[in-house]
């Protein structure tokens, strides 16, 4: 296992410097924002941009990479998103950001469509787990240190720009020196939202869900800390806290819905989501609670999108997950384009607390279907789940699916002689 990573070792340092060179972007984005005496509609608006960006590239950037290859693909990702991080800094205007938010989404759905189908190709079936786990490993540490970069400024208000920007740039290092050949993606097989919807209900509202969420969580919690009267450098902490807080839970809520039916366990995720989002609505200022709270948060509310890929990945064929995963990412990220707007509303109306009682809400709603879904139909017995792995809300390449899982016919055939 250990040979298998250190052979894409090249494609994990990439994304550890990168995420921390973006991962707090959104961060600084809504605060510079806020600060300036922006709206809170305004600050969900621009946020809503950067996910509407990874929807375009989700839909676009791998005709890039199939054109041009992954290299010179993600070297051109790259040295755009690097751009219009240091254009931040000749003008602050909501309608510029927005527009260098949105490129900034097409830039980031391009690097990970590079990464990923290079990671898939170059993993044999009996190292792919472990593949993926240090590629998460390497993603959400760098997105959770990059937090620590939101106090670098001092007296030069530039300075997390330009540094973000020259970890962007050294980013491309590591795959342009590496001597390992790069693969092309495959082409998406057709397979439509409204066949995924059909197969799988709570997989779909799950996800979109999930979007909706950490959307508005990405785009607003900074703000609705510094409301709170927390300072920058406990905003950094508390963002880096559920951020790690969202890697530690995934495993064990995982292995949980692997030994019992999955939407029992995806059902308590989303009203334990609910509870604690409600606490964070209401909870004092700065404190051990809110810090609890927010590591409990990101355990839970990260965790669901997984738990929704596998349960979809239950009920469909082997052949139809892969492209069944690209839905379930645009579906996502529709979310996440739609879930600032959302909690900016809410956050109007409602004052600081509003951006909890807004996942609340969408917490309540997934809740709902998926109370609809266990009464409706029967589960997939438990020996013919999928296994559950961990997936990043990114694409479908990221899967890398275990060719060695039960089909989903096998899955029905069982359930028929149990039911028998």
């Amino acid at each position: 296992m250990i040979a298998a990573i250190a052979s894409v070792r090249s494609l994990l340092i990439a994304i550890f410097i990168l995420m921390g060179g973006t991962g707090f972007m959104a961060t600084l984005i809504s605060l510079r924002l806020e600060r300036a005496g922006s709206t809170t509609l305004t600050i969900g608006a621009v946020a809503t941009a950067y996910f509407a960006g990874l929807v375009i590239g989700a839909l676009r950037a791998g005709a890039v990479v199939r054109r041009v290859g992954h290299i010179r693909a993600f070297a051109a990702f790259v040295a755009l998103l690097s751009a219009s991080t240091l254009a931040y800094v000749l003008l602050q205007n909501a309608i510029f950001w927005g527009a260098l938010r949105l490129i900034d989404g097409f830039c980031v759905a391009g690097v990970f469509v590079c990464l990923e189908s290079w990671l898939n190709e170059r993993a044999e079936p009996e190292t792919r787990g472990g593949i993926l786990a240090a590629y998460m490993v390497a993603l959400y540490l760098g997105q959770a240190l990059g937090q620590l970069l939101l106090g670098v400024s001092g007296a030069m208000p530039a300075a997390p720009f330009q540094i973000a920007s020259i970890l962007i740039s050294i980013a491309i290092l590591p795959l342009c020196l590496t001597r390992s050949t790069a693969p092309l993606p495959p082409e998406a097989s057709a397979f439509s939202i409204r066949t995924l919807v059909s197969a799988s209900p709570l997989g779909a509202a799950g996800a979109v869900a999930t979007g909706l969420m950490l959307g508005a969580f990405y785009g607003l919690a900074a703000v609705h800390v510094r409301r709170l009267g927390l300072e920058l450098s406990q905003t950094a902490s508390f963002m880096m806290i559920v951020i790690l807080g969202g890697v530690a839970l995934q495993w064990p809520l995982g292995r949980l819905s692997d030994r019992y039916d999955r939407r029992k366990v995806i059902v308590l995720s989303i009203a334990a989501t609910m509870a604690v989002s409600l606490g964070l609505a209401f909870v004092p200022a700065n404190g051990p609670l809110l810090m609890g709270l927010g590591a409990l948060f990101g355990g839970l509310s990260f965790a669901l999108y997984p738990l929704c890929v596998a349960h979809s990945n239950d009920r469909l064929l082997a052949s139809d997950r892969v492209a069944a995963s690209g839905r379930l990412v645009l579906l996502y990220s529709v979310g996440a384009a739609l879930g600032p707007l959302g909690a900016a509303s809410m956050m109007t109306l409602s004052s600081a607390s509003g951006l909890f009682l807004f996942i609340a809400l969408c917490a309540g709603a997934a809740l709902v279907v998926g109370l609809w879904r266990q009464a409706a139909s029967a589960p997939v017995p438990g020996a013919a789940q999928q296994e559950f792995q961990i997936v990043p809300r990114t694409t479908p390449m990221a899967s890398l699916l275990d060719p060695n899982t039960p089909d989903a016919d096998e899955a029905q055939n069982a359930g028929q002689e149990n039911a028998s």
